[in-house]
Order: C-alpha cells, then structure tokens, then sequence
C-alpha cells in the first residue's frame, strides 16, 4: 500500500479547523493509505459521539473530543480529516486508471 510521505495544510478557518489540521498532518505522516483511513473514520466517529478516542491512534487530535459537545463545530473540526479521506480516494482512482 502507499504511504504518505508528505502532508501539509495551508488555510485559514476558527481555531478549531486550523488545530485539527495541524494533528491530522501530525498524525497522518508516515502511514500507509489503508491505515490513514483507519485513522480518519476513527476521529470521524469520536468526533460524533460513536467511538472514545485511542490516544495511540490519535495521538494529540484526542484533545479535540470535547468538540463531539458542539455538533455545530463537528465540522470544523472534521474539514481536514474528510479532505484527507478525498485525496486518498482520488490518488487510488488516478492511479488506477495509470495516471
């Protein structure tokens, strides 16, 4: 599987979509595709109440479930985390088609 070499963010946005990316590019570096998916439907589920967080998984992103509180915010905090899911599920279709 591919691995994310790089990651990097440049936006702007509230304090909570800019610290969410910030622990996405943190947390995502370095893992294969597969798992980084693993890793955004997780925060996806903290983020909505379904799951408690694994701080081994998310490592300083579990400072945001508190935002599960403030479904308003949910989504500032999952913007990134979904872009991530995008990306990955463009790169695949890219790469399949030979591209």
């Amino acid at each position: 599987d591919a691995r994310i070499e790089e990651i990097a963010f440049v936006g702007q946005g509230c304090s909570i979509s800019q610290a969410a990316a910030s622990m996405l590019t943190e947390a995502a570096a370095g893992r294969e595709l597969n798992d980084a998916l693993e890793l955004v439907e997780h925060f996806r589920l903290v983020m909505h109440g379904e799951a408690s967080p694994d701080e081994d998984l998310l490592g300083d992103a579990v400072a945001l479930e508190g935002v599960a509180r403030y479904p308003v915010r949910v989504k500032c905090a999952l913007l990134s985390w979904l872009a991530l899911r995008d990306a990955i599920a463009q790169y695949r279709e890219t790469t399949a088609m030979g591209g």
